[in-house]
């Protein structure tokens, strides 16, 4: 719940039933609500232009993680073969999937794009090559890091948030919405998954501020189809790409199971005295 302050009101609010209906009435000239099981680069032309309201994106940090790795405490039977990292120059790999975002986002859209700080500076690059405007460099503070002997441990992640125009949609569901997150990551011990997962939690609130139900949110990297669940939970529409195809029943259990509108909460009434 968020503490309600000087009669504060979202600059949107949709009842549930309303919400169910701007899902049902959505239309799109093309397949929506699928995941396909390649690379997004090689696929992405069958996407029209200006067709896509969000882009939520948490790409391959380039750092040769695979999730296995002893130091993050994890059992390396309950991270899921074939997660692909990037071993070829990181900066080539942002600008050719970056550069792709624009011409599929609608002009009010925005995008988000998860970085860790090793190479946020080849993502930045890449973002200052496009048309896209950084409208905010928003900090995820999560509960713990792997730990170091010689350095500061990193406990957060970078979240970019973009947009395409002036004219974007954003709906102001706080007062006073800060731009560090602190979100704790969730413990899945016997859960198979893809190498990082991220919180639940954390999805919905881009979706919250720069979606409406019934909106569509695309997502180039699937991983454990947290975007495409958090979507359908909150009345939204998805898309995405998964290059790793062992992850596919994965990812398709995890849709399956997640009810429609499981997750809608009107936003007045989250807000408390």
């Amino acid at each position: 719940m968020i503490k309600k302050s000087n009669n504060f009101k979202p600059t949107y609010d949709w009842s549930n039933q309303e919400a169910l209906d701007m899902f049902n009435n959505s239309s799109f000239s093309f397949q929506i609500d699928k995941i396909y099981y390649n690379d997004f680069l090689n696929s992405v032309n069958i996407i029209p232009d200006n067709s896509v309201n969000c882009i939520i994106a948490d790409p391959p940090f380039g750092i040769s993680f695979s999730g296995k790795e002893s130091l993050y405490n994890r059992k390396s039977t309950n991270v899921q073969e074939g997660y692909v990292d990037i071993d070829g120059d990181y900066g080539v790999f942002s600008q050719s999937w970056i550069s792709n975002l624009s011409r599929i986002l609608k002009d009010d859209g925005s995008v988000w794009i998860f970085s860790g700080w090793s190479n946020l500076n080849s993502v930045l690059n890449a973002i200052s090559n496009t048309n896209l405007n950084l409208i905010n460099h928003i900090i995820w503070k999560y509960q713990f890091g792997v730990y170091t002997r010689r350095k500061f441990v990193s406990s957060h992640y970078h979240l970019l948030f973009l947009t395409k125009s002036k004219n974007y949609f954003f709906n102001k569901i706080t007062n006073y919405p800060l731009d560090v997150w602190e979100i704790n990551r969730k413990y899945s011990p016997n859960e198979l998954k893809n190498g990082t997962k991220l919180p639940n939690e954390l999805v919905m609130k881009c979706i919250d501020f720069t979606t409406k139900p019934g909106d569509l949110v695309f997502d180039p990297f699937v991983g454990n189809g947290t975007t495409a669940v958090v979507s359908k939970s909150s009345y939204r529409h998805y898309l995405g790409f998964e290059i790793n195809n062992k992850m596919k029943q994965i990812i398709n259990t995890n849709i399956k199971k997640t009810v429609l509108g499981s997750s809608y909460v009107p936003y007045n009434s989250r807000l408390i005295e």
